[in-house]
């Protein structure tokens, strides 16, 4: 009976480390996608706006990125400038 307790458990620990590792490559290919630079000159086809990251507390200009999907499905990062959110008018 022991040999079939410690069998289960060496069977559920591997799935939660397949279904882990599984976890781990949707990140991977998030980070691999590259940070491409916002300029005037830059041609945007954004069909969908999956993420943009917090405006940082500072006051002057700082760097906001975008995660969209263009037209054609394929996912880019988008690195702009905003005002940051930590300027008081006093």
């Amino acid at each position: 009976m022991k040999t079939t307790h410690i069998a289960m458990i060496f069977a559920l620990g591997s799935f939660s480390a397949a279904a882990f590792a599984g976890g781990s490559e949707s990140t991977e290919a998030a980070t691999q996608t590259p940070v491409e630079t916002y300029s005037y000159a830059t041609d945007l086809d954004v069909q969908k706006v999956i993420t943009i990251s917090e405006t940082p507390d500072q006051c002057g200009p700082v760097p906001v990125q975008m995660t969209y999907e263009d037209s054609h499905g394929q996912r880019h990062i988008l690195q702009y400038q905003v005002m940051g959110t930590g300027c008081s008018n006093g």
